[in-house]
C-alpha cells in the first residue's frame, strides 16, 4: 500500500489500467467500467454473523471492471494480477468448479441466475487499488463491482438494496468463504463523507456524517504486512463459537443479549472461552451504538477511546490481533492518536487510527520506526476519507 493525500484518489488511475487491460486482451473499446472500494469498518468487529450492527465506510481505494456484453453465456474476465483469463460458461456455474480469483467472478454470475435474473455473457477486465489479504475486503470490492457491470450490460431490474445479500451469497455459497453482509453492503451503499450504520439483521442503513475533514482530522490506514495466519479455521471457529453460545443462552443471535444483562448471560456460560467471546460481541455491539451517537452529535474526537477499546476486545477477548497488529495500535496512540484498532476479521490486516491531520505523518513515522526496532516487515500506510459506494463511471 502507498502513501496517498487525505483526499480520495480519483478513479482514474485505476480505470485506465481496467481500459487499457481489456484494449489488450481483447482488442476492442469496453461498454463501459465500473466501480466499487474497499472499506474499512470503523467499529463492530465480528457483530455482523451475530445479527448485529456495524459502521463501515468505504475507501477511495477502488476495483475498476471494464466491460463489454457478448451475445453468449460465455464469460471471460482478464485481471492486471494475472497472466491467463479465466473463461466459464453456463456448465461451469458449479460451486468448487471455477476456483481461484475467477470464482469471485463466477459466483455473481451464479448468484443472479439463481436468483432468476438473464445474465449477459460478458468480456471482463479487472484492474484494483485494494491491496489483497489486507483486511480491506478486496473480495466484495471485485464482487460489487462485477455485479454493478452484468446488471447494467443486462439491463436487470435489480433494486440497490437487494444487491449486496446477492453479492454475499456469491462468497458464501459459490467461493465458499463464510463473510456477513458487512463488507458487501459497504461496497454498494456508502456514500462519501459518511458512515453506513448497519443493522445486520433487517439489513436497515443509516448513512452517519463522518466528516473528518471538518474536525481537522485524519484517518489513518496502517497495513500491518502481517501474514494471515490460520485466519480461515480461526475465523471459522469464532462463528461456531457465537452460534454455540446464542444456542445455549436461548437467544436467535448474540445481538439479542443487552449490555445490562451481559454478567448474567456470562454466568450460564460452561467456560472461560466462550464467556470471552460472548463479551466481545455484547459490548462491541454496544460501542457501535455509542459511536453512532457521538457522530450524530458532532462529536468526532470523542470517538477515540470506543476504537481502542474495541482493539482492547479484540485481543483479550475475541483473540483475533498478531503482534505486528497490536504494535501499530500501541504506537499510533503512544504518537498522539486518538484511538487506533484493528479492522477486519483479524490475524493480520490493518489499523486505523484517528489522528490530528497535522500529525499523520509524525504517527506513520512513528509506526514505521516501531516495525523496523522489532525487525517486522515495514507497514504500509494510506489516509483516507469515506468515499461512495459502487458507480459506473
Amino acid at each position: 500500500m502507498t502513501t496517498h493525500t487525505t483526499a480520495p484518489a480519483p478513479a482514474g488511475d485505476v480505470a485506465d489500467r481496467a481500459t487499457a487491460g481489456f484494449r489488450q486482451r481483447y482488442a476492442t473499446e469496453p461498454a463501459g467500467r465500473w466501480a466499487a472500494p474497499g472499506r474499512a469498518n470503523l467499529i463492530g468487529e465480528h457483530t455482523d454473523y451475530n445479527d448485529g450492527f456495524v459502521l463501515p465506510f468505504a475507501l477511495s481505494l477502488r476495483t475498476v471492471v471494464a466491460a463489454v456484453a457478448e451475445p453468449d453465456e460465455v464469460w471471460t474476465v482478464c485481471s492486471e494480477f494475472a497472466d491467463e483469463p479465466v473463461r466459464f460458461t453456463v456448465d461451469d456455474l458449479v460451486p468448487g468448479r471455477v476456483t481461484g480469483w475467477g470464482a469471485y467472478v463466477a459466483g455473481v454470475v451464479w448468484a443472479l441466475r439463481e436468483a432468476g435474473y438473464a445474465v449477459p455473457g460478458a468480456r471482463l477486465s479487472v484492474a484494483s487499488d485494494v491491496p489483497v489479504g489486507s483486511g480491506l475486503s478486496s473480495s466484495a470490492a471485485l464482487e460489487s463491482a462485477v455485479l454493478a457491470a452484468l446488471v447494467d450490460l443486462g439491463g436487470l431490474d435489480l433494486p440497490t438494496e437487494r444487491r449486496p445479500r446477492l453479492a454475499q451469497r456469491a462468497e458464501n455459497a459459490y467461493v465458499g468463504a463464510p463473510t456477513g453482509i458487512m463488507d458487501q453492503s459497504a461496497a454498494i451503499r456508502c456514500r462519501a463523507g459518511h458512515a453506513l450504520f448497519l443493522d445486520c439483521r433487517s439489513e436497515e442503513v443509516e448513512h452517519i456524517p463522518f466528516d473528518l475533514d471538518a474536525a481537522g482530522l485524519a484517518m489513518l490506514v496502517v497495513d500491518s504486512r502481517a501474514p494471515h495466519r490460520h485466519a480461515d479455521g480461526e475465523y471459522a471457529s469464532r462463528r461456531r463459537s457465537c452460534d454455540q453460545a446464542a444456542e445455549l443462552l436461548g437467544v436467535p443471535a448474540l445481538r439479542d443479549v443487552p449490555i445490562a444483562d451481559l454478567d448474567a448471560a456470562l454466568a450460564r456460560l460452561p467456560d472461560g472461552e466462550t464467556r470471552r467471546r460472548v463479551r466481545h460481541v455484547v459490548t462491541e455491539n454496544q460501542r457501535v451504538l455509542d459511536t453512532v451517537a457521538l457522530l450524530h452529535a458532532g462529536r468526532v474526537r470523542e470517538i477515540g477511546p470506543l476504537l481502542t477499546a474495541s482493539h482492547a476486545s479484540m485481543r483479550d477477548d475475541f483473540e483475533i490481533t498478531v503482534p505486528e497488529v497490536d504494535l501499530a495500535v500501541e504506537t499510533t496512540l503512544a504518537a498522539g492518536a486518538l484511538g487506533a484498532r484493528m479492522t477486519g476479521g483479524g490475524f493480520g490486516g490493518c489499523v486505523l487510527a484517528l489522528v490530528e491531520a497535522r500529525s499523520a505523518e509524525a504517527v506513520t513515522a512513528a509506526v514505521t520506526a516501531a516495525y523496523a526496532e522489532r525487525g517486522f516487515t515495514a507497514p504500509g500506510h494510506v489516509t483516507v476519507l469515506p468515499a461512495p459506494g459502487a458507480t459506473r463511471l
